[in-house]
């Protein structure tokens, strides 16, 4: 429909994540090269990110989740830079995500449930104490996500290739979002899911959001985009337009700025 729906703001709080000039090469065979990228997100906000495939979305989430590194002041939680900093550490500050690709990058395809859990949440979650896996603790984990997400398995000791693609997904975000962050980067979230499950998985994120939490989600999905967020940017070619408020915002501004218009006070002029 590509009308941004009229909506009760949320109250946003302090700078959550903020990522000033960030430039890094692509490690993926083909991929775009992140260009000067800038913005903040506050908490209780969600920004959504827009661009067609290739543009530097898998880039952006590898930067921001800690998988890919840069200058340590590129990326800011609360504050403080660790742009050189791994995803342990960032999980540390807070911050979670889930990529696009959810069998081999988001998911071991030949661990358990379980496992994958306990691969993402032992950080946050306290899975692991004194070197020591608490098997009790994962297992409760993997059932919690697996109740609250409707994620059909016949039981958590499953590999994560026997899940259909929808529920495997549906797991992949849930088990980000139930590790009480504070800021949340997610690409497609409700990619390869059912309606009903997309619409649960999108209000899991705006509840996030009223709690708190600062949200960057990034997606080829227009109107999803234009359901949640509250501002809204665009990749292309590796550069990020600066953000919009998505309330006001208009189709044609829509259009400019997934076509790689940066300055749109130039094309108004």
């Amino acid at each position: 429909m590509l009308t941004p729906p009229v909506r009760a703001g949320r109250a946003k709080g302090a700078v959550a994540l903020e990522v000033v000039g960030l430039s890094v090469a692509s490690p993926i065979p083909f991929g775009t090269a992140l260009k000067d990228v800038n913005f903040v997100v506050r908490q209780g906000e969600v920004l959504g990110i827009a661009g067609v495939a290739g543009n530097g979305q898998d880039e952006l989430l590898l930067a921001l989740s800690g998988e890919l590194r840069s200058d340590a002041g590129a990326v800011k939680i609360a504050g403080v830079s660790v742009g050189d900093k791994g995803p342990n550490e960032r999980r540390k500050a807070g911050l979670v995500a889930a990529p696009e690709e959810r069998l081999g990058h988001a998911a071991a395809p030949d661990m358990t449930l379980v496992e994958n859990a306990l691969l993402s949440g032992a950080v946050r979650q306290g899975l692991v104490r004194r070197g020591f896996i608490d098997r009790a603790a994962a297992e409760g984990f993997a059932a919690g996500i697996g109740k609250d997400f409707d994620v059909r398995t016949p039981g958590t000791h499953v590999a994560a290739r026997a899940l259909s693609g929808g529920n495997l997904q549906k797991f992949v975000v849930g088990r980000e979002l139930s590790q009480t962050p504070t800021i949340i980067v997610i690409n497609q979230p409700t990619w390869g899911v059912d309606a009903a499950a997309a619409a649960a998985i999108r209000q899991a994120i705006l509840d996030r959001a009223s709690g708190g939490a600062a949200v960057v989600v990034i997606s080829q999905d227009l109107d999803e985009l234009l359901e949640i967020a509250d501002d809204f940017a665009a990749l292309n070619g590796g550069r990020l337009t600066p953000t919009r408020p998505v309330q006001g915002l208009t189709v044609d501004e829509i259009g400019l700025m997934m076509g790689g218009t940066h300055g749109l006070e130039a094309a108004h002029g």
